[in-house]
């Protein structure tokens, strides 16, 4: 490179990079879904939970408590809830309590 104050982005998002720019919120319909994935974790199952309009750290809260009830590991990433495991039946009901309208997805 000629300039040495110059650096090269990759990037696979259209259009310029904005500095300071926030994710944006997902907004969806109201119903919180849980399925269960194992794509891309080398058949590892994990029960994913998406659709709860939360701020972050009421999220990464929620996820603790729902990992604690699970008695196991997770995290919280781009606004989904992911919980080693399969522990469909158990986070609907924790959910159900806690006042979401909860939706089963997928197979």
């Amino acid at each position: 490179m000629a300039n040495k104050q110059s650096r090269l982005v990759y990037s696979t998002d259209v259009g310029r990079i904005q500095e300071g720019e926030q994710p944006q919120t997902i907004s969806g319909d109201g119903t919180v879904r849980i399925r269960r994935e194992t794509k891309g974790r080398k058949g590892k199952g994990v029960t994913t939970i998406s659709g709860i309009e939360l701020p972050e750290a009421d999220l990464k809260a929620l996820a603790k408590q729902l990992k604690q009830k699970c008695s196991t590991g997770g995290t919280v990433k781009l606004g989904t809830i992911e919980i080693q495991g399969d522990h469909r039946d158990l986070l609907r009901t924790e959910l159900e309590k806690l006042g979401h309208k909860v939706k089963l997805a997928g197979g």
